[in-house]
């Protein structure tokens, strides 16, 4: 059986350089994006509609549709919510449509459009979303949305996290899931203690929401695989 490859793309400026025609795109934004996303579809979301700008969220105001809105690690003025996993639960989204627009995951998401399929992965549920890749024909492109850019370490550590759970299923790694793997290797007898050093948990922190960050973390809470469907995030099927 031919090898699939398994790449990481440690931050969206880099996206450009791979060819993901063909491949699944796993998106992350481990503080808070993808960890909200995935925790909303598993409590009930009908979809998430994750839009580029706060201008686009901002559209859908006569819908019945709740609009969450997220910059720099806030909720902006006159939303429903931003992206804490905290306004994501089931007595908030169950049987609701949510349009996101954030920061750095929804940006992501967007950008990876024309992939074979696109999918949102978190601790939440790393394991659920390991074992469906593992029955995948395709190539694995994991996205880390990063910050503004920049690479951040909490994404590139959960893609590290994914590589160590799929590496001996007949993938081809390259240097970037090599890389991403010994970090998780590195970090993964205590992810929290070793996040603290990043620069988004410390934005995170003085926004006085540590609470956040300690959730994110959490591991497989939940089971749902999110999914774009058109230009809906889903739960899938």
């Amino acid at each position: 059986m031919q090898k699939r490859n398994l790449e990481v793309c440690l931050t969206p400026a880099l996206l450009h350089l791979h060819d993901f025609t063909n491949s699944i795109v796993v998106v992350i934004d481990i503080f808070r994006a993808t960890s909200s996303i995935c925790y909303g579809i598993e409590n009930g979301a009908v979809a998430i509609i994750p839009v580029a700008t706060v201008e686009e969220c901002e559209s859908y105001r006569d819908s019945d549709f709740l609009l969450a809105a997220e910059r720099n690690g806030e909720v902006v003025d006159g939303f429903d919510f931003g992206n804490s996993p905290f306004s994501y639960v089931q007595e908030k989204v169950a049987g609701k449509t949510i349009v996101l627009t954030t920061t750095n995951g929804t940006h992501a998401i967007n950008m990876s459009r024309g992939a074979s399929k696109i999918v949102i992965g978190s601790f939440l549920n790393i394991s659920a979303l390991c074992t469906w890749l593992k029955t995948q024909p395709n190539d694995v492109l994991l996205l880390c949305s990063g910050w503004k850019g920049k690479v951040n370490l909490e994404d590139t550590l959960f893609a590290g996290g994914v590589v160590h759970h799929l590496k001996d299923d007949n993938y081809a790694l390259d240097d970037a899931s090599i890389a991403s793997e010994d970090l998780y290797k590195l970090a993964k007898g205590d992810l929290g203690l070793y996040l603290k050093k990043t620069s988004h948990s410390e934005r995170l922190k003085k926004l006085g929401i540590e609470e956040d960050i300690a959730f994110c973390l959490k591991l497989d809470i939940t089971t749902s695989i999110p999914v774009l469907d058109g230009e809906r995030l889903v739960k899938m099927v």
